[in-house]
């Protein structure tokens, strides 16, 4: 069955009468109650047992994990909080103090924070490699302690797609368990555990939900053991998903490849539109010729995503100006939204780096990073022009 196919039918378990509603029911209990004292203990045992208290299992996010274990093409799933929290439980639960990471370069920065610390707390070593060659994990893997793979099917904000089935295929080969965050691509475009990833994490937040409501994470297992192994970690973690929120991003999921095929053709639209301004110093966007992920891009996506950045010749006063002048486009740094929103990493999210760090972490001064949203493009693109240009801003709305 196709994947637009699966995203409409989403799991949806009986009625006690048989029938089944047409959508997920929200089940907004933290408690469930039972008529004996043995089945209650019962229900205790696994994640898949009675529902008994929602930090364990509750019917909605059931019907999301299960959702998204299939969407995946999982064995199975666990729904978290938030999409650090799906980082940072399946990290606690796997790693030890002593392990060493191999990681990707360019990580999202709440990625980059948590294996810090671990590094600093647990004494766990991280290795960073750049996520283009599998000899670098192969020569970075041979300390036996070596446990975790982390990577990114598409890096915020440079763009970059990581040789995964290079890469995936070097960690099981030196039986290393492996790590994926999908939250800019989405199943729509990429499906890592295909390509034989072990774990598939989520940020619900973005394009799974899609509507700039929700909260939430999710991580995917190629095998139910190992999220049985990483389940009570979670529980007593307690970074849960609230069935609220699943319910939220159940009823986004059923739009999502209709709106990943308008986010990636507004990006690619506007990126070769950037191309031609002179202000414009370059363009990042993986499915353009002139990204250096370029071909890796086209053999592991299905489009090039709605994450668009582009720097600007004018440095970091430029960018400043840019975003400021947007009146369609939001400055938020979210993103996977349907609405376009636009950040100014040196002067919002890396703003404690001179242009040293910056350059060593691939962010020129001049970058805006724009979520390109599911509006005309024709709109975004009279008001990222007018943003491009001196004077005082256009009045596009209102």
């Amino acid at each position: 069955m196709e994947l637009r196919t699966r995203a409409v039918h989403v799991v949806n378990e009986p009625m006690p009468d048989g029938s089944r509603p047409l959508s997920v029911p929200l089940v907004q209990s933290s408690a469930f109650a039972f008529d004996s004292a043995a089945d209650l203990a019962d229900a205790m045992a696994g994640p898949d047992g009675r529902y008994v208290y929602s930090r364990r299992g509750n019917p909605t996010v059931r019907a999301l994990e299960q959702t998204l274990a299939g969407l995946e093409g999982g064995e199975g799933a666990i729904a978290f909080a938030s999409g650090m929290g799906a980082i940072s439980g399946v990290l606690l639960a796997l790693l030890r103090p002593g392990d060493r990471v191999v990681a990707q370069r360019c990580l999202y920065g709440g990625t980059h924070a948590v294996l810090s610390d671990l590094a600093e707390r647990y004494g766990i070593e991280v290795v960073r490699i750049s996520g283009d060659d599998p000899a670098e994990l192969e020569a970075a893997a041979v300390h036996p302690a070596t446990r975790l793979l982390v990577l990114e099917t598409i890096a915020n904000p440079t763009g970059q797609v990581p040789d995964l089935p290079g890469l995936l295929a070097a960690a099981r080969a030196l039986g290393v368990t492996s790590l994926v965050d999908n939250s800019l691509a989405s199943p729509v475009l990429c499906r890592p555990l295909e390509l034989g990833a072990d774990v598939v994490v989520h940020s619900t937040t973005k394009y799974l939900s899609g509507h700039s409501d929700v909260l939430g994470g999710v991580a995917v297992f190629a095998d139910e053991a190992l999220r049985r192994r990483v389940w009570p970690r979670t529980v007593e973690l307690g970074a849960c998903a609230d069935p609220f929120a699943a319910w939220l991003t159940l009823r986004g999921i059923p739009t999502l490849p209709l709106r990943m095929r308008e986010h990636c053709a507004n990006a690619a639209a506007l990126a070769e539109l950037f191309a031609a301004r002179a202000e414009v110093a370059a363009v990042f966007y993986p499915w353009r010729p002139d990204h250096p992920s370029y071909d890796t891009a086209r053999k592991v996506l299905a489009g090039g995503g709605g994450l668009l950045s582009v720097q600007l010749a004018g440095g970091r006063e430029a960018g400043r100006a840019f975003i400021e002048r947007v009146r369609l486009a939001r400055l938020a740094l979210s993103l996977g939204g349907v609405e376009t929103l636009v950040a100014h990493p040196a002067s919002t999210s890396h703003r404690e780096l001179d242009e040293d760090a910056l350059a060593a972490a691939g962010i020129a001064p001049g970058l805006v990073r724009m979520s390109v949203g599911i509006e005309d493009v024709e709109d975004l693109w009279a008001d990222l022009e007018q943003a491009l240009q001196d004077g005082p801003p256009a009045r596009l709305l209102g």
